[in-house]
């Protein structure tokens, strides 16, 4: 059983620490399009005791909407439950600001990702087609390429 975890909003000024910068870049590989919404959205940061845990960005789109830009988990700590844990915890910062419903975008490679989020009461509802596309270079995953980004939503 996980320990349990805590969520505290980081403010804007100690964004740029090394090692949220280093968990942001395992979820999104492009440092270029993280600067782009970074410093838009609320960022949280996940921790058990005194251990950082994992990164996740909030990003509002509509005044009831609201998107996890960015979530990464440390890859020591993946699969023990602390991603349930995160994303219950960022659902209730959401309903706490009266957002009505969570989205979140991964890439049509991410099978992991994919799994998990249907597994916490995500459903797909859309797709960009070709979203990958801008990224610097191409991103590789379990053999597929990563050209379209996958949209999930939750209803809070």
């Amino acid at each position: 059983m996980s320990e349990k975890v805590t969520v505290v909003l980081v403010p804007m000024g100690e964004r740029d620490k090394g090692e949220y910068d280093r968990l942001l870049l395992e979820a999104d590989e492009s440092e270029e399009m993280i600067a782009r919404y970074k410093h838009r959205g609320d960022m949280y940061a996940a921790y058990t005791e005194e251990r950082l845990l994992g990164i996740a960005i909030l990003l509002p789109c509509t005044e009831k909407m609201v998107e996890i830009k960015n979530i990464a988990v440390c890859r020591g700590e993946q699969g023990k439950g602390y991603g349930k844990q995160f994303i219950s915890c960022l659902e209730e910062k959401a309903k706490e600001a009266d957002y009505k419903v969570m989205v979140v975008g991964t890439a049509n490679s991410s099978l992991d990702n994919l799994a998990f989020y249907q597994k916490v009461g995500f459903r797909i509802t859309g797709i960009k087609a070709d979203f990958f596309l801008q990224y610097p270079y191409p991103i590789w995953e379990n053999g597929i390429r990563a050209l379209d980004m996958v949209i999930l939503k939750k209803n809070l």
